[in-house]
């Protein structure tokens, strides 16, 4: 019987432990290979007895195996090898290219042959036990992680909800405040007891509070574009010192009625800018509409207009309030006002500075507030890259769009145009209705979809003007039927969407539907008379 006949014999219980086991001779031959190495290496018995261990696992030769090794040839005492990750006496792949993590014992046991010793290895697999005791450590570090994530979500969220309750009561606060007396005067109207004084100042009062709703509408409906990125840019050559004059007249009524003075300090030098004048003018209303809100009376606002380097810097600087040190790095935030209580000052939604940051930045440029403290003013700036100086600009045209009404007005210039108004609310179809017959011009009206296309069969109109938003057939079916028809059936009258649904997504879908206008309710009565004078004159 042989070296390797033997060992089988004597060494065969090891078949039956759950830990690997061979056997190497003193010139390093394999003698004995259990099964549970056979399953681990995937190495069959019969193929690796009377192999050079070295040929399967050449990295037992290093002179960290290769001494101890000898040293259990000799009879020396046990040895282990520690094996970490990728440090491993028997390497026994695992998916994805990890390994396994094994504790080695060596032992000297007699030789089978003659004097000697050979050496017993006994591997025992820890992989799954250090797995676990790290899945353990990694569990309980991302259970710390998310606890703290957690809590600090629920502060954010609670800041979030204080927030959004807090907007929404100013919300509803802005805009039933205007409701009132736009209600009190109509009815005080409706009388009729109102002499021509007190009527006058009534009309002026709804006609004040009704724009003050569509300036917080309007606000609303910019921070959505803006969140969304909805928001486009007519780009041209802007004038910024033009702009600051115009922004200057819408507030100017407010400063005198507290008596403050605006100064300018226009630099005439000052090119001009690659920008949306409108959206411009915007930015500069705002940061002089919040100037003028928080200068008490008889306090002074200064705007400065220069070029710094390659950007053109507009400051518009208060001797108001001020901002405190803890509110200024939010002033810029959406939703965010220093003072949210019920006895503030101010109104608004405190949405125009968010909206300023936003159109500023989508210019390319930034803007930043500075203040001292509470009740020493406030300074905002803001800095837009200048347009290379030429010998003479070319002003870009600005695409045609529902603001665009170069048309002259006339005492009557509807005269003789017929026009079918298509709206499912009563008030506004007979205001329209009037409004539109003083202009000269012929009304129809029709209350439904299926009203308009019996009116179209029987007397076709000059222009369609309807509502978006009815009942059973909105105007989109409305349009969608009618230019389905032929020019003969009414397939070509022009047409004006004239609706509440203001989003520029709404525009999108009504230019595609068939519309060739859309104009938002409430519509200005000059832009309205020109639209259609346009349309029908094409």
């Amino acid at each position: 019987m042989n070296k390797i006949e033997q060992a089988q014999e004597k060494f065969s219980i090891l078949d039956k432990i759950p830990l690997g086991a061979f056997v190497l001779d003193s010139d390093h031959t394999v003698l004995f290979w259990n099964c549970c190495l056979e399953e681990w290496t995937k190495i069959i018995r019969n193929k690796i007895l009377g192999s050079s261990i070295y040929e399967y696992f050449p990295h037992l030769n290093q002179p960290r195996y290769a001494i101890r090794l000898k040293q259990i040839f000799e009879g020396g005492p046990p040895t282990i090898f520690s094996s970490q990750l990728h440090q491993y006496v028997i390497p026994v792949p695992l998916p994805q290219d990890k390994y396994r993590i094994q504790h080695t014992t060596v032992t000297a046991v007699p030789a089978l042959v003659g004097e000697g010793f050979c050496a017993l290895f006994s591997i025992q697999d820890v992989t799954d036990l250090t797995f676990r005791v790290q899945e353990y450590k990694n569990l309980r570090d991302r259970a710390l992680a998310v606890a703290e994530e957690r809590q600090k979500a629920k502060e954010a969220a609670e800041t979030a909800n204080r927030i959004k309750d807090e907007f929404l009561a100013i919300v509803s606060h802005e805009l039933r405040s205007p409701l009132n007396p736009i209600l009190g005067w109509a009815k005080l109207l409706r009388k009729g007891t109102l002499n021509e004084a007190a009527s006058l100042r009534a009309l002026e009062t709804i006609e004040r509070n009704a724009e003050l709703q569509v300036q917080l509408i309007d606000d609303l409906l910019d921070i959505s574009r803006i969140l969304r990125g909805k928001l486009s840019l007519n780009l041209e050559n802007v004038n910024l010192a033009s702009t600051i004059e115009a922004a200057l007249e819408t507030v100017r009524l407010a400063a005198e009625a507290k008596s403050i003075q605006i100064k300018l300090n226009l630099d005439p030098k000052i090119g001009k800018v690659k920008g949306d004048s409108s959206r411009l003018q915007q930015v500069i209303w705002n940061l002089l509409s919040n100037a003028v809100k928080f200068t008490p009376d008889g306090g002074q606002v200064n705007v400065d207009l220069k070029q710094i380097g390659s950007q053109v810097q507009i400051q518009v600087q208060d001797t108001g309030k001020g901002i405190t040190p803890d509110f200024l790095p939010y002033v810029f935030e959406s939703f965010r006002q220093a003072d949210s209580s019920i006895t503030r000052r101010s109104g608004g939604l405190g949405l125009g500075l968010a909206i300023v940051r936003q159109l500023v930045e989508l210019h390319g440029g930034r803007v930043w507030a500075e203040s001292p403290g509470e009740g020493q003013g406030a300074t905002f700036t803001v800095c837009l890259p200048a347009q290379p100086q030429t010998p003479e600009f070319v002003r870009e045209e600005r695409k045609a769009s529902g603001d665009s009404y170069p048309f002259p007005m006339l005492s009557q210039p509807l005269e003789g145009i017929t026009v079918l108004v298509v709206d499912d609310d009563v008030d506004t179809r007979e205001f329209l209705a009037f409004f539109l017959e003083q202009q000269g011009a012929i009304i129809t009206t029709a209350q439904s979809a299926h009203e308009a296309f019996a009116a179209i069969a029987q007397s076709q109109p000059d222009i369609l003007l309807s509502d978006l938003g009815m009942p059973d057939v909105d105007g989109y079916a409305l349009i969608r039927k009618l230019r389905s028809l032929n020019a003969d059936q009414g397939g070509k009258i022009p047409a004006i969407a004239l609706t509440a649904y203001a989003a520029e997504t709404t525009q999108q879908l009504v230019f595609a539907a068939g519309f060739q206008l859309h104009i938002a309710k409430p519509a200005d009565p000059a832009k309205l008379i020109a639209a259609i004078a346009g349309l029908v004159q094409k």
